[in-house]
């Protein structure tokens, strides 16, 4: 179970409350700071998607630790935030951060993950019920899924079918991907399954990676048990990163959606995790996505919406756009007609800037 896009914006709990810890440990030693800055420049220089680039960050962590600019770091969780503020300055990639996690075990090479973290992963999935925040209909029979994160498919694949048959009839759907910080590229082409015709199989997305020249491609599947075909409106905001913003993206070059909300965080590259001393770990982006459409990606500029709002006010932007141009123009009650178009006027208002 490959991991191809980081959750880039929120830290696990563990991982918050494990720098925390360690910010409370006493001070750093400064030969302990050099080991954890050689150890990460080397590492970026072999994994880096990047190689040139991989350089320029690897020269950077090295010419400021010849200058002792880490030396405040006093406490473990202070290396790591300055660390990852280097490298992304200086890399350009928002993917790059250095955190605190003893327990961290890498995985061997191409082994599938053990029973005991598959269990752990799908108890995590469950809690957060596979990403599916919430799913309901709207005034008009417009259809709202807010999806927070895009969990591993074997475990997220039930809840996504179970929002997507509660939704099937609806209008419209607006899939809210505001505070959606990545996750699986896997789930983002299941989730996206369900909103082109049966039959209709889109080529969504690739990965290549800098090892090897490995390449990895995400289709839609046509074995899904609901296909949605009526309108698609997506909200994205700065927090919208990684995966959330391949899923904006792909309904953006496939023509399937409009957006509607803020340019989103423009981290693209998928990559992978990697021990250093003193407790630290490091994510390195070892990849880079490549849109069929566009040949390119959304690195370092992000997704840009199609209707331009802020983030907070994106939903009754959608809202009401949907009840003007799809439900209003098609319901033959005169008195619905009038409710309807009252509930868009109170959504224009609330929604103005």
């Amino acid at each position: 179970m490959p991991r191809m896009l980081f959750t880039l914006l929120l830290a696990t709990a563990a991982q918050v409350a494990a720098q925390e810890g360690a910010s409370t440990a006493g001070p750093m030693a400064a030969p302990a700071r050099h080991a954890v800055v050689r150890e990460l420049a080397r590492s970026v220089e072999e994994n880096y998607v990047f190689p040139d680039v991989a350089k320029k960050v690897a020269a950077h962590l090295r010419e400021r630790d010849a200058k002792n600019a880490y030396a405040g770091a006093d406490t473990v969780s202070t290396l790591a935030e300055m660390l990852t503020d280097d490298m992304r300055t200086s890399g350009k990639d928002l993917h790059f951060s250095v955190h605190f996690d003893p327990q961290f075990k890498p995985a061997p090479a191409n082994a599938a993950p053990s029973a005991e973290a598959l269990d752990q992963q799908r108890q995590e999935s469950e809690r957060l019920a596979g990403g599916i925040f919430r799913a309901e209909r709207l005034p008009g029979n417009i259809g709202y899924l807010d999806v927070r994160g895009f969990e591993p498919t074997m475990f997220s694949a039930a809840s996504i079918e179970a929002a997507m048959t509660l939704l099937k009839n609806t209008e419209a759907i607006i899939l809210d991907l505001r505070k959606n910080g990545g996750g699986e590229g896997e789930t983002v082409a299941y989730l996206m399954s369900h909103f082109f015709a049966q039959g209709d199989r889109r080529h969504l997305n690739d990965m290549i990676f800098r090892k090897d020249q490995r390449s990895e491609q995400y289709w839609t599947s046509t074995a899904v048990g609901v296909h949605y075909t009526r309108p698609v409106y997506v909200l994205t905001s700065k927090r919208t990163a990684s995966a959330a913003e391949e899923c904006a993206y792909d309904f953006q070059t496939q023509k399937r959606a409009t957006l509607v909300g803020e340019v989103t965080a423009g981290a693209a590259n998928p990559g992978d995790f990697f021990p250093l001393s003193s407790g630290l770990v490091a994510f390195i982006s070892t990849g880079q996505s490549i849109n069929p459409v566009t040949r390119t990606n959304w690195e370092g500029v992000g997704v840009k919406p199609d209707l331009a709002v802020p983030a907070d006010r994106a939903l009754d932007v959608a809202n009401a756009k949907i009840l003007r141009e799809v439900i209003i123009p098609k319901t033959g009650d005169e008195r619905a007609r009038t409710q309807l178009a009252a509930e868009a006027e109170r959504l224009e208002k609330a929604s103005a800037w």
